[in-house]
């Protein structure tokens, strides 16, 4: 079983066990109180994130949620698989916030999560790939494509749903979309120039930091600025259209 290097490495994987269990503890806090059944639903999706992130950071601090894979042409590469298996809940879970929010119909949905399990599914299989650098490039694409279609959504189908909310409610809408689809953007480039694509011009350990920071803000920051805004998320009645004057 492979472990994690000591330094910068390890360093940012307990970093990210502690935010992530700092996120959660706060996030249980801030929703202890509440009782209406709305804002309940989003507290109990959103304390879920950063508690699943927790375990996975938890686990490759431990080193258990590392493994070694030969690659022809590259040597052996390690590998954070736990770091999929962290996005293959988390990020559903975070879309199904937005989707909420957004007063987001089933199809939208159902287009959005499939589109994000596609997306990390490849790109575990980009990640274990052991035929060479092309093969890894390949499913890059492939998970990078599914990526821009989702955000293509959100831009789209999602915002337009979300434009029909109230003010207050359409505003955070906006404002986590835009988190999300520039931290989003980040996870594909790191992944190319590291240690998974191969190329390696980003080394394993800045690698492990720059994915410690993206998920931090993009599960406990996405998370503090959701469940700040307690007057936006009760507001569910759709905005009435202006009337014009006779």
């Amino acid at each position: 079983m492979a472990t994690p290097s000591a330094g910068l490495e390890s360093i940012s994987l307990w970093i990210g066990t502690i935010g992530m269990t700092l996120g959660t503890l706060y996030f249980i806090a801030q929703g202890w109180s509440v009782r209406d059944p709305e804002q309940q639903e989003y507290y109990i999706i959103t304390i879920f994130i950063p508690a699943i992130a927790a375990a996975s950071y938890f686990s490759m601090a431990m080193g258990f949620g590392l493994i070694e894979v030969p690659v022809e042409g590259l040597g052996t590469l390690e590998i954070y698989w736990a770091r999929y298996a962290d996005w293959l809940f988390t990020t559903p879970l975070l879309l199904l916030d937005l989707a909420l929010l957004a007063g987001a119909d089933r199809n939208t949905i159902a287009t959005l999560v499939g589109l994000d399990v596609f997306m990390i599914i490849t790109g575990v299989v980009g990640a274990l790939a052991r035929t060479g650098q092309a093969q890894r490039i390949a499913w890059w694409a492939i998970s990078t494509g599914a990526l821009i279609v989702l955000l293509y959504y959100l831009l789209g189908s999602m915002s337009e749903q979300a434009s029909r909310m109230s003010g207050d409610r359409a505003a955070l809408f906006g404002r986590l979309r835009n988190l999300v689809l520039v931290l989003w953007s980040f996870y594909p480039i790191v992944w190319i120039l590291g240690t998974e694509g191969g190329l390696a011009i980003i080394p394993l350990p800045v690698e492990t930091a720059a994915f410690a920071v993206l998920d931090i803000s993009a599960k406990v920051g996405f998370g503090i600025i959701l469940l700040n805004s307690r007057s936006a998320l009760g507001e569910a009645e759709i905005a009435e259209p202006a009337q014009t004057a006779d």
